[in-house]
């Protein structure tokens, strides 16, 4: 192969191909087989064919018309079996979890991928690691830091960064570029915030501020027009600001990104809020100056939580939302169910037991799950189901057998001509 300069979300090195795998390994007709057998699922693709909508005996199941997979998880599980197949004999290493999904990190250390977690402080040990060892990472990215401490090891690179991550990257680079602080709206403690906010660092004064929700974003806004309190401020946002962080400084000019997996309603309000409070501080004729903000909310997030409101114009007797207990975008998918109809979060299919007739699910907000019996109303009923951009139609496949199932209908009869 030939030498070429590659890149990842901005930092460039010279190396060989073989080294560093940004674009696939070439290999994805020979795993798309696997991928479809372990991860696709019949009765989703049936539904999907008759117009997202099946009857099930008493039970009318709708399915979202957008859910799932998106493409930067299936780009990832795809570049993980590839790098199996591609090096068979060397010892391959996760940075994290390739996505948040219980089953397909399950299935990947069945595969012998070995997953590096971080300290509680969030730092990685790649001590460990040698030049001839694949290092994966994961759909979320990593820390600048991280990603150079990777490459002075020379290791081979499998880069699943997903493209949409990569946009808000760009976004908060520039935003230090120019001397702007970035505002983000995540989880300060989720993989892809923490990549995130570190591409501020890339330049000497770059600075950062992460806001959880639009109650934390009031909270600077407050601040911005002069009306908050420096010590407990600091104090509130102490694990979410970068070092050297100066709110009487660094609030006069701030440019918006969100973590792409939030709720996308909530990312475009905060960004509102947070240009009104500088108009109001500063001047109208102040904005270009002082305040940027560019959309870069995630496609398919995007998607998947309008096929909900879309689903909810005509709300489903109850909805079940399946996904990672751990998945932000899952959650942000309940969340929004949850303004409408009963909705239960479930973790996989597992969680219905049709035998008793019971469900175990995480309601929102909570943060352990809870068993409930006679889920299932008598008589006639519609349920809506979705699922995060993490789980497999495998795996909402089999929710949707066990749901009809303990419904007292056959799900094979579905598939009968």
């Amino acid at each position: 192969m030939t030498k070429q300069t590659l890149r990842s979300g901005g930092r460039k090195a010279s190396t060989a191909d073989e080294r560093y795998y940004r674009r696939g390994l070439g290999l994805k007709k020979e795993i798309q087989p696997v991928i479809d057998f372990e991860y696709g699922s019949a009765i989703v693709s049936l539904i999907r064919e008759r117009d997202f909508e099946l009857q099930a005996g008493r039970i009318l199941l709708r399915l979202a018309k957008s859910s799932g997979f998106c493409y930067g998880v299936d780009r990832a599980v795809d570049y993980a079996y590839e790098s199996r197949r591609k090096f068979p004999d060397r010892r391959i290493l996760l940075v994290g979890e390739i996505i948040h999904n219980p089953h397909v990190n399950r299935r990947l250390r069945e595969m012998e991928i070995e997953f590096l977690y971080p300290s509680d402080a969030g730092e990685f040990d790649f001590s460990d690691v040698t030049v001839d060892d694949v290092v994966i990472i994961p759909a979320f990215g990593v820390t600048l830091h991280d990603f150079e401490a990777l490459r002075a090891l020379d290791c081979i690179l499998v880069d699943t960064t997903c493209g949409s991550v990569l946009n808000v990257w760009k976004r908060v680079e520039g935003y230090a570029r120019d001397g702007f602080t970035s505002i983000i709206h995540g989880k300060h403690w989720h993989e892809e915030t923490r990549a995130t906010s570190s591409q501020v660092l890339k330049h000497e004064d770059g600075k950062f501020l992460i806001v959880r929700d639009m109650e934390q974003a009031q909270l600077v806004c407050s601040y911005v027009r002069g009306e908050g309190e420096r010590a407990s401020f600091m104090q509130l946002f102490a694990e979410s600001v970068s070092d050297g962080f100066d709110p009487d400084l660094h609030l006069e000019k701030i440019g918006v990104a969100n973590q792409t997996t939030m709720l996308a309603s909530e990312s475009l309000a905060i960004a509102a809020q947070l240009g009104e409070a500088i108009a109001d501080r500063w001047g109208s004729e102040e904005m270009p100056d002082r305040f940027r903000s560019f959309d870069t909310i995630c496609s398919a997030t995007q998607k998947r939580q309008d096929a909900v409101k879309d689903m909810m114009e005509d709300p489903p007797d109850l909805m079940v939302v399946i996904g990672g207990y751990n998945s932000s975008n899952t959650n942000q998918l309940a969340y929004l169910c949850g303004l409408y109809t009963t909705t239960y979060h479930i973790e996989d299919a597992s969680c219905i037991d049709t035998v008793r007739g019971r469900i175990t699910h995480k309601p929102l907000g909570a943060d352990e799950t809870v068993t409930e019996g006679t889920w299932l109303p008598d008589g006639d009923i519609s349920i809506g189901i979705t699922a995060g951009a993490s789980t497999p139609n495998s795996k909402l496949g089999e929710a949707v057998e066990r749901i009809v199932r303990g419904a007292g209908y056959d799900p094979s009869g579905l598939l009968r001509p």
